[in-house]
């Protein structure tokens, strides 16, 4: 019995071993703050970014966000969208190269919002909804830096922007890619779905990466060997406990 127990014990370990690794691997892959959808097309109208914050710490509450809209190529007509609990505060910069569009010319863009007076508690998230009237048309995305503020007055700066080919960098900025203007863009230009204001971070599963699954599926096929490996320890002890010294 003692010989079952110790084997029963070790593939124990293993198996909780393996689970500690796949949750580690989704954690870290779905920590940063993200852009939803991901991609629009080129000078898309009357759409909706919503940006995805989880909470990364384990005692301190996120308590302020601020997302930077970049202003070479504007982001026009933006709204913020009312989320409870938090205060938004909408920065407007004048453009160094007005935009002009079928309704005139744009002099002047939202280039910040900050919310405040909220807060987003560990192991949670909250996704942020802005409108916009139109996307820019000449380049082929948008980096939206962001600052995030906690309780404990640590402030984690999601500014890093990958080089083409390069791997994530540790603290990347939300980017949104703008693909190909065509008919096919525009008859399928995504719309953001209602989303609740918080969860459990565990859930904010689409965004992790490819990366993610691969670690998660290794560390379940670990599990099961392990938990094999006992079965076949006790059948062996068993049976060579039956036979005649």
């Amino acid at each position: 019995m003692s010989r079952v127990r110790i084997t029963l014990r070790r593939a124990g370990a293993v198996t909780a071993l393996a689970a500690a690794g796949v949750l580690a691997a989704a954690g870290i892959a779905s920590a940063h703050v993200t852009v939803h959808p991901d991609s629009y097309a080129k000078g898309a109208t009357d759409g909706v970014l919503t940006f995805r914050v989880p909470n990364e710490e384990d005692t301190a509450s996120t308590t302020k966000v601020q997302v930077f809209l970049p202003t070479d190529h504007p982001v026009l007509g933006v709204l913020v969208s009312p989320r409870d609990g938090w205060s938004a505060k909408v920065t407007n910069t004048k453009l160094k190269t007005p935009v002009k569009t079928d309704d005139g010319t744009i002099t002047d863009a939202v280039s910040e919002v900050t919310w405040t007076g909220g807060k987003i508690d560990p192991g949670h998230y909250e996704d942020f909804d802005v409108a916009f009237g139109q996307l820019a048309e000449d380049t082929g995305q948008l980096t939206f830096k962001t600052l995030q503020t906690y309780s404990d007055g640590k402030t984690v700066r999601w500014i890093e922007e990958a080089a083409q080919g390069d791997e994530e960098p540790e603290n990347p900025a939300p980017v949104l890619k703008l693909t190909a203007k065509n008919a096919s863009d525009e008859a399928d230009v995504p719309t953001a779905s209602a989303s609740p204001s918080k969860t459990s971070a565990s859930a904010a599963s689409d965004s992790s990466d490819s990366t993610a699954r691969g670690l998660g599926v290794a560390g379940l096929v670990v599990g099961v060997l392990g938990l094999a490996a006992a079965v076949f320890a006790i059948v062996r002890g068993r049976s060579g406990g039956s036979r005649p010294e």
